[in-house]
């Protein structure tokens, strides 16, 4: 099987999507949903208790997912439950259950979820993670102690192509290429010139961006993004198409959004279909 890794390097256009691990000790909702997806996608990412919601561990979901169904994940890891130490083992726990792409976060406060109360590691933020999984991957820990084995970590970050302050968002990538990202998968966007001026300013990055989209299922939906999600950018012509239609507008519009990345040449898509697993396959027609 071709991972993701060589893909990018090899310039595939490849498509990811987006899974939340189920509050349940038993695997079965998300085993479902991968069964729908697994025909269109080159991985799936499992979040890390998205929102600050405990769910399940996304390290033991990703080896299953990997397992059972052939299909790479890319597990999401943040810097809020763990300190350090517990960052390396989970890291160490990962690579040697076959688990070799990550997605380095800093994550959510817990306030937000539904363990208001608990409390907040943070010791380092998503940049300080890279640079553990970085390190890792050179065969030592972080206080400069060899490993048995090293990892060889492919390791993800997010970027904003919709960032208010675009330079300021590529100086910050930078600084994680710098740590040792590897790859980019970003929040949504729904017009292709803001795809295409991202490509350009984050050029010397060199790095594999695989563009977020979020298929639209109502007007509603997209009047709440393009007013309260901070980054997120809606053209008044995909506005207009989602007064009149609806979810089918939706999915159509993120077709040709994937077409279009396609074209300008980006290193792929993030599908991140909101609970509407159908959708993925509905934009993919058949797997990149």
């Amino acid at each position: 099987m071709t991972t993701l890794k060589e893909k990018n390097k090899q310039h595939i256009f490849t498509l990811t999507t987006e899974l939340d691990p189920p509050k349940s000790a038993s695997p079965k909702v998300t085993e479902e949903q991968v069964v729908k997806v697994a025909p269109y996608v080159d991985a799936v990412n499992i979040a890390d208790c998205p929102m600050a919601k405990m769910r399940m561990s996304p390290i033991a979901l990703s080896s299953i997912i990997q397992s059972r169904y052939q299909v790479e994940s890319i597990f999401h890891l943040t810097c809020r439950d763990r300190n350090i130490i517990g960052l390396q083992a989970e890291l160490l726990g990962a690579y040697a259950l076959g688990v070799h792409n990550i997605l380095t976060l800093t994550g959510d406060p817990p306030s937000i979820g539904d363990h208001p109360h608990a409390k907040g590691v943070f010791e380092v933020d998503s940049t300080g993670l890279i640079e553990i999984a970085r390190t890792l991957n050179s065969g030592e820990d972080m206080m400069g102690h060899k490993l048995g084995e090293p990892t060889d970590f492919y390791i993800g970050t997010t970027a904003n192509p919709g960032a208010d302050d675009l330079d300021k968002e590529i100086r910050r990538l930078e600084g994680k290429k710098k740590a040792g990202a590897q790859f980019i998968q970003t929040q949504p966007i729904y017009d292709i010139k803001q795809a295409e001026d991202f490509l350009a300013a984050a050029k010397d990055l060199t790095l594999p961006i695989l563009f977020g989209i979020v298929p639209l299922k109502s007007f509603k939906m997209a009047t709440y993004l393009n007013n309260n999600v901070p980054g997120i950018f809606i053209p008044d012509k995909v506005m207009k198409a989602m007064e009149k239609g609806g979810r089918e507008t939706g999915i159509a519009i993120s077709r040709e959004l994937v077409k279009a990345l396609k074209e300008i040449h980006a290193a792929g898509a993030h599908l991140m279909p909101v609970n509407d697993v159908d959708a993925v396959g509905e934009i993919a027609g058949e797997k990149i």
